[in-house]
């Protein structure tokens, strides 16, 4: 079995109307989640951190996904700088290190 990591590195999905990014990422891990395959990793960084924080409207999908043995890894970095650490509502915090080990150990990263 291969292993895989998505990055998500802003707060939605593509470039251009910001609404728009917003439905196309939920859509994107609500599909996800109906798959038998799930990622190994999901890493977030930049804006996308945002999606992992109270009040984001993945986090239902985000938590199904955990559940199911994704790991979802936000930048520690990202998270202070939008002053989010204490609004972490599902994943872990990590350290751009680890998610340059991850890119390194895994099969296959997919960047959104």
């Amino acid at each position: 079995m291969t292993s895989t990591l998505i990055q998500i590195n802003r707060n939605g999905m593509g470039v251009g109307d910001a609404a728009l990014g917003k439905q196309l990422i939920t859509n994107y891990f609500t599909l996800l989640n109906q798959e038998n395959f799930v990622p190994k990793f999901v890493t977030f960084y930049n804006s996308g951190v945002k999606l992992l924080c109270e009040d984001s409207p993945l986090l239902a999908q985000l938590k199904d996904l955990e559940a199911k043995g994704t790991k979802l890894i936000a930048c520690k970095t990202c998270l202070k700088h939008f002053d989010l650490t204490e609004q972490l509502a599902t994943g872990l915090m990590g350290t751009m290190q680890e998610i340059i080990e991850l890119q390194k150990i895994c099969d296959k990263v997919i960047t959104l």
